[in-house]
């Protein structure tokens, strides 16, 4: 039994040329060919809707794509598709259908002869062939073009597929910024309205004012977020293809937290212990156990496990990481089981309780108790900050192993405390916090 596809396959490759019925009832629609716009990453076809004999409505029938996808040109695919249209036109006038077996049909057809029409010459007595003159109805090529996605609807889809993947509060980075520059795109090209109006050119427009109004680094993320929204549409092909990734990433200097001198943290130390406890006890778990300011703003009490020591919390490079809590921040803790479990360790003004913020409103508010109540005490500059004590104890920890093993051993020691998940990672961590220092190599510098 001969299924249609197979049809058209053998019509394409015998070339049939004879007449057809133009008289047939039309039930279905003039096939057409899809070109993917001319990206020949894609796939092409022909495709054309049939009427169902069950529902009487046009249906559209699962796209004919043969070999055509094999030729690596446009002009090649094309012509094979343009003879695969022209096939399919035919043995659909012909009366063939994708709703029932056409063996019958097809051999029937396919066993008629044409023959020529002789006639006789009374005088010449001589043989004529009358040739067969078959008018057909010229084909007109149609090119395809599909639906244009509202611009706004489409970044609302990326967005959307964001929200099932990442956090919470990446998600909020996504929209804010995706917002300003849709907010941006109507004010300044409002005839912009489908997505694939937007180009390259209009996005770095748009980052060049990023850069004139904030910095480098802000434009960078900017232009961070928008390839990471506009790869989900790429991916989706509601685009041909994410040209932000072709806009480059301007060099910046990254501003980085120095570390205190042992008597600048000691001070610190024994200022808030008389002034100010809460956040003391917020400064040691990013000392003592080498946690992000944000990732202390995350934990709740029950993340502490009393009969182990240890506290579990989602990291920056991890879902969820275990720590020992040192027995130095462990005296400092109060009885934890006096709390509701599922009470947040630092509540602003307190330990343990609701706290009714979000996340990052919540690492804002020891930052800029910090400020208040440190830095502008001990005069400190804007490259002291809360990440400063990570660093600073991190330096300590490293200096106090390498002095009773070696640089490999110590980082291997190291790496089991910062949670850092390779050796370079760590390394680089050291070099851009100059935690590791030579020894005194005056002795070379001597003249010999």
């Amino acid at each position: 039994m001969l299924n249609f596809k197979q049809i058209i396959t053998f019509a394409y490759e015998s070339e049939y040329d004879s007449a057809y019925d133009l008289n047939t009832k039309k039930n279905f629609s003039t096939p057409k060919i899809y070109d993917a716009n001319g990206d020949l990453s894609k796939r092409w076809y022909v495709y054309f809707s049939y009427r169902n004999p069950k529902t009487g409505k046009l249906k559209r029938i699962t796209p004919f794509y043969g070999d055509a996808n094999k030729y690596k040109t446009k002009e090649d695919r094309m012509q094979v598709l343009t003879q695969y249209r022209k096939t399919l036109l035919k043995f659909l006038q012909q009366g063939y259908s994708p709703f029932k077996d056409n063996s019958q049909l097809h051999s029937s057809l396919n066993n008629k002869t044409e023959k020529p029409v002789i006639t006789l010459n009374p005088v010449k007595t001589k043989i004529k062939v009358v040739e067969e003159i078959i008018e057909t109805t010229p084909i007109i090529e149609e090119k395809v073009e599909e639906p244009k996605m509202d611009i706004q609807k489409a970044f609302d889809f990326a967005l959307n597929y964001k929200k099932q993947i990442v956090s919470v509060t990446t998600y909020r980075s996504y929209k804010n910024r995706m917002d300003v520059f849709l907010k941006w795109l109507n004010n300044t090209h409002p005839t912009i309205k489908t997505i694939d109006q937007l180009t390259k050119k209009i996005t770095f427009e748009f980052l060049n004012s990023v850069l004139e109004n904030t910095s480098a680094r802000n434009r960078n993320n900017y232009r961070t977020e928008l390839s990471s929204v506009i790869q989900v549409l790429e991916d989706n092909e509601l685009i041909k293809a994410n040209f932000v990734k072709k806009i480059p990433t301007l060099k910046t200097t990254p501003n980085r937290n120095k570390t205190y001198t042992q008597e600048t943290q000691e001070a610190i130390f024994k200022h808030l212990e008389e002034n100010d406890k809460v956040l003391l006890l917020f400064i040691k778990f990013i000392s003592y156990n080498l946690l992000r300011p944000i990732e202390v703003c995350r934990l709740k009490i029950k993340d502490i496990n009393i009969a182990n020591r240890t506290i579990q919390f989602k990291a920056k490079n991890s879902p969820l990481k275990t720590k020992i809590i040192p027995e130095l921040l462990w005296n400092d803790l109060p009885d934890l089981t006096q709390f509701n479990p599922d009470d947040l360790l630092f509540a602003g003004d307190k330990i343990g309780g609701t706290w009714d913020a979000r996340l990052n409103n919540r690492r804002d508010f020891y930052s800029k108790r910090f400020k208040k109540n440190v830095k502008q005490q001990f005069d400190l500059g804007i490259d002291y900050g809360l990440y400063s004590f990570r660093h600073t104890y991190i330096t300590k920890l490293y200096r106090a192993l390498v002095k009773e093993s070696s640089p490999f051993e110590a980082k291997s020691k190291l790496m089991l405390i910062t949670g850092h998940l390779s050796m370079s990672a760590l390394e680089k961590y050291l070099r851009d916090i100059d935690a590791e220092l030579p020894s005194d190599y005056s002795e070379m510098l001597k003249n010999t």
